[in-house]
């Protein structure tokens, strides 16, 4: 076997699936889809053919020409991380039927009861299906390398709509025939009166990882030519302020298109999901996710909404071919959304931007200060969960490299390499080398001027990296070092501040600082009521690490009404590491109590955090 992923099960001298056809039956009472998946090949294929699936059951597999079933054998036990092993033996077929269904546990999907959400009247799910759990919705090569088309017929109840990363092509009543296939249901239940189907199609070529759908009583706002907002008809109030928040989404697609060329997915909707969603944003093509903490109500959540929208060129149009090498879709992504941001709101926004990445990267290498694999750009992750090592680095030293290579060259000659390299490598997945080979042959003499080893290999973050410098950077650097010497802002030097200059304060402060400190800078400013996340967390984060009690309400209140990892993360270690006993008392309760709100990506990883420090 020569494997093409440390995360897949997925053979390189298999040929890659290019097509998948899905027939999906939702069934919200038992948190189950039952479905079909129909997989076509690059050409036709005699052997063992490897599939990835996670907690899914396999009723048959079938040569859909014949309806013959193909011998087909799923590993015994699955592996902790992969997942199982489906071989299917194959003798010059091209295309394989899959009848299966899913399991209430699987990974990409969270089921939200009526109780779950605004409306407490219809139920609600959406996948989340980066790194690797497109395998818990349907076998596939879940592999960046792999990359496909698809069409769904879905069919779920008439009270609910979807939205997918694809096309919407039409909503109709379901048809007889179409249930043929699907074992576990009879024509009846498929046809039922309370039943109806949404079709959908993808016709450009993406990596797994992108596949997201979501169903419940959805409403929209229309903020722009080519975008819609979602989110559940029920909240209204969040609808509208969305609408406010995202006005300039229009604006940003020029920009971006102006920078790196066409955007080529055609639209760009917004989906704002629940409070349990596990990322700020999910770059999924046509129909981007996002967490409700994104709303700020004075803009600039929209700078979640610019990372998310530069995926559309990076990441998306090129991706990187495995999670080694995730620096490639996030470090270009993150520089990408800086200069969109540069242009829409301004040099000292997209500066403070990258101060509070510039302070997240240098955390993050205290964080694996003993692991130094995970500080670099390229590094290998046979038998590690990439959702255990997420982090800023891709993100922060990716973008340090990419800028580095600006300052070299200059922005002009930088952004035409930018467009080569977009328009030479659309719709590819590439390793490190394979751009690193680009760069020399398109800047000569590159790697004389630069480093390009100790960048993508070397750990830690090289001395020719650049700490951004502006007035209002630097004056929010000034006024935390002055409060270790007990001064605190007074209320004209903070006066213009939104959320972003108050995160970059509070995470320039010491690690702890003394409890009567802390109190007096919340009582004078309430960070700890911030509707800010970013700030109420670095603020909560402060506190716990001060041994400041009082707050551990709050703390509690914070984890038990948001899922995203970024704020789970953050407080769960602080309480579980820099805490007494008292502190990793309170995680485990929480924890026990706030579970079943949470994604399962996020419970595995606040689970991982217990487990290591309690």
């Amino acid at each position: 076997m020569a494997p093409i992923d440390p995360h897949s099960f997925t053979d390189s001298s298999h040929p890659l699936t290019t097509h998948v056809s899905l027939s999906l039956y939702l069934d919200f009472n038992a948190s189950t889809i039952h479905a079909s998946a129909l997989l076509s090949l690059s050409s036709p294929f005699s052997g063992n053919l490897s599939l990835d699936s996670r907690s899914i059951s396999i009723k048959s597999i079938l040569d859909p020409q014949t309806l013959i079933p193909l011998h087909f054998s799923v590993s015994p036990s699955p592996d902790p991380i992969k997942g199982s092993e489906v071989v299917v033996v194959l003798a010059g077929q091209s295309q394989i039927l899959i009848l299966y269904s899913t399991s209430p546990s699987a990974s990409a999907l969270q089921w939200l009861s009526p109780l779950q959400t605004f409306s407490k009247t219809h139920p609600y799910v959406y996948t989340q299906c980066q790194a690797i759990h497109a395998r818990s919705i349907f076998p596939c090569q879940d592999t960046p390398a792999a990359r496909i088309r698809y069409d769904v017929v879905m069919n779920i109840p008439s009270p609910l709509s979807a939205v997918m990363s694809a096309c919407h092509v039409r909503r109709r009543l379901p048809v007889l025939e179409e249930a043929k296939h699907l074992d576990a249901l009879s024509s009846v239940v498929w046809c039922a009166e309370d039943r109806v189907v949404e079709e959908f199609a993808m016709e450009q070529p993406i990596p797994p990882y992108l596949f997201a759908f979501a169903v419940g009583e959805l409403g929209f706002r229309e903020v722009g030519p080519r975008t819609r907002v979602y989110a559940e008809s029920a909240a209204g109030e969040v609808l509208d302020a969305a609408a406010l928040e995202f006005a300039g989404t229009e604006e940003m697609i020029k920009q971006g298109e102006k920078l790196f060329g066409d955007y080529e997915w055609e639209r760009f909707d917004l989906l704002v999901l629940p409070p349990s969603f596990p990322y700020g944003g999910m770059e999924n093509p046509r129909m981007v996710f996002l967490t409700p903490t994104v709303i700020k109500g004075d803009a600039t959540g929209a700078q979640v909404v610019a990372h998310e929208l530069a995926h559309s060129w990076t990441g998306n149009l090129i991706t990187n071919i495995n999670n080694e090498h995730f620096w490639l879709n996030e470090g270009f992504t993150t520089y990408a959304e800086r200069r969109i941001v540069e242009v829409v709101q301004g040099a000292d926004i997209a500066t403070l931007n990258m101060g509070i990445g510039w302070r997240g990267l240098n955390d993050e290498m205290e964080r694996f200060k003993d692991n130094l694999e995970f500080t670099k750009l390229k590094n290998k992750q046979e038998g590690v969960d990439p959702d255990d090592v997420y982090s800023q680095v891709p993100y922060e030293k990716g973008f340090q490299f990419v800028l580095r290579i600006e300052r070299q060259v200059g922005r002009t000659a930088f952004d035409e390499f930018l467009k080569k390299y977009i328009a030479t490598f659309k719709f590819k997945s590439i390793d490190t080398d394979t751009f690193l080979d680009f760069l020399k042959a398109n800047i000569p003499g590159i790697e004389k001027e630069i480093n390009l080893q100790l960048w993508t290999e070397g750990v830690g973050i090289p001395e020719d990296a650049y700490e951004p410098v502006s007035a209002i950077y630097t004056k929010i650097i000034s006024l935390a070092e002055e409060f270790k010497q007990g001064k605190m802002p007074s209320e004209d030097e903070v006066a213009e501040w939104k959320g972003q200059e108050w995160e970059l304060y509070l995470e320039n402060l010491p690690k702890s600082c003394e409890p009567s400190q802390v109190v007096a800078l919340d009582k004078r400013y309430r960070l700890a009521e911030s509707k800010d996340y970013e700030v109420k967390v670095s603020f909560l984060k402060l506190a716990i690490s001060s041994k400041c009690k009082g707050y551990h309400g709050e703390v509690e209140k914070t984890l038990k009404s948001v899922g995203r990892m970024l704020y789970l993360r953050t407080l769960f270690t602080a309480l579980a590491q820099t805490g007494g006993t008292e502190e990793k008392q309170l995680a485990k309760q929480i924890f026990a109590e706030a579970r079943e709100t949470y994604h399962p990506i996020a419970q595995g990883v606040v689970e991982s955090i217990l487990s290591k420090y309690i």
